[in-house]
């Protein structure tokens, strides 16, 4: 039997910059993906911490170094610059696989997008 499970969060990302005129997705600085393990084109769950908002969409890579969070199309309605966000990514794990699995969490400083911490829980 497969579960779903918590894979990745990165907690407390400022939105940067929205895009309503955008295709859609969420875009974000490849270094904060690569520091989740959350790829290209994978399906994330987003909490505004500011509003309640809750959405799903795709993270795409923006450009590296940039600490970009942008919300594109649809999604720039669901925030504005500024809000704090949180974004999950979650695995189907098999029961054999369940004790060992521990998600990686990036934690970030709320404002300028830096990296406070990265750990696995």
């Amino acid at each position: 039997m497969f579960s779903f499970f918590l894979k990745a969060k990165l907690h407390h990302l400022c939105v940067t910059e929205s895009q309503l005129n955008y295709m859609g997705s969420m875009t974000f600085d490849p270094d904060f993906l690569e520091a989740a393990g959350i790829q290209p084109f994978e399906k994330v769950l987003v909490a505004n911490l500011r509003n309640g908002e809750r959405f799903e969409t795709y993270a795409i890579a923006g450009e590296r170094g940039s600490k970009i969070v942008c919300l594109n199309g649809a999604t720039a309605h669901k925030g504005q610059v500024g809000d704090q966000v949180i974004v999950f990514t979650f695995c189907m794990l098999q029961d054999d696989e369940i004790k060992t699995h521990k998600p990686r969490v990036v934690v970030f400083d709320g404002k300028k997008n830096e990296i406070v911490r990265s750990s696995s829980i």
